[in-house]
């Protein structure tokens, strides 16, 4: 099987973002973040939805003047 969304662990996630493991957290409580899926007893957050926070911060950044 070919996954085409790689799933993420919770330091994958984090340090594509640059920021600690308890800020990770920390923004996915605030809402900032996504809720992980959970498979088994483990969390993981698809690539996507993590490139996805970084392009509305983009897109949110160009819209200030």
């Amino acid at each position: 099987m070919k996954t085409t969304d790689p799933l993420l662990t919770v330091r994958e996630s984090a340090e594509i973002l640059q920021i600690s493991v308890p800020t990770f957290w920390r923004h996915v409580a605030d809402g900032i973040l996504p809720r992980p899926l959970k498979i088994g007893g483990l969390s993981r957050w698809p690539q996507s939805e993590i490139i996805a926070v970084i392009e509305r911060a983009k897109a949110s950044r160009s819209n200030v003047a």
